[in-house]
């Protein structure tokens, strides 16, 4: 650690789903499902120190990242933007985006026509479905495309996340008919963002959960 000035040094403590264990994000990512993952996040970011990284290990998927960010996470590390290219496979706001299918070998639309990245800019999807098919270099376009769209998605987390405009204008796009899943509801309501004009009514997590099981800033200590 011998630049202090350019490096931080934090401690994680990986308690998993034992609330009793948890202090730093750790442990999770692993398989369990998402009501406990969401809960446990909540009473990490509630109890860790506001100056300090609130740092969720191995959560790489762009809704659990926006649900994490609401919660008051502040920074994730994951493979899966790079190691989901090895499948062909693209973000894109409304899903991910298959280039192996065969109806992308007539497509001649970007991966994302909205996205400015240099992919975006430069290849078509018809072009980057021969190469998934047949050349490594496909997936390191689509590493670049993935990669771009998480900074970019961080970015407008980081700018806009606190009045949670961003947060419904996200999930509208990925749910359009409006089912959002009820463990994204549950965290929504505990975060404190009101999600109900693109959200189907779940019965309140607080009905549900006791304060002291989600831990979160939302309920005295």
């Amino acid at each position: 650690h011998r630049r202090p000035h350019d490096q931080n040094l934090f401690g994680i403590v990986q308690g998993g789903l034992d609330p009793k264990l948890s202090y730093a994000i750790g442990g999770l990512a692993g398989g369990e499902n998402k009501d406990s993952f969401w809960r446990v996040v909540a009473q990490c970011t509630a109890a860790l120190p506001e100056d300090k990284p609130r740092y969720v290990m191995g959560v790489g998927y762009p809704l659990d990242i926006v649900v994490c960010s609401a919660l008051g996470a502040d920074m994730y590390d994951c493979v899966y933007p790079t190691r989901t290219t090895y499948f062909g496979t693209a973000l894109i706001p409304e899903r991910v985006l298959k280039l192996k299918h065969r109806a992308m070998a007539d497509d001649t639309q970007p991966i994302d026509p909205t996205c400015p990245c240099m992919v975006c800019k430069n290849y078509i999807r018809t072009y980057i479905h021969c190469l998934v098919t047949k050349d490594a270099m496909g997936s390191q376009l689509l590493s670049c495309h993935n990669l771009y769209y998480m900074m970019r998605l961080s970015r407008n987390l980081h700018t806009s996340i606190v009045e949670g405009r961003f947060v419904c204008d996200f999930l509208q796009t990925m749910f359009p008919k409006g089912d959002v899943l009820e463990w994204v509801c549950n965290a929504m309501e505990v975060a404190g963002i009101d999600i109900s004009s693109c959200c189907a009514p779940f019965p309140s997590c607080q009905e549900n959960y006791s304060s002291d099981e989600i831990g979160t800033n939302r309920f005295d200590k």
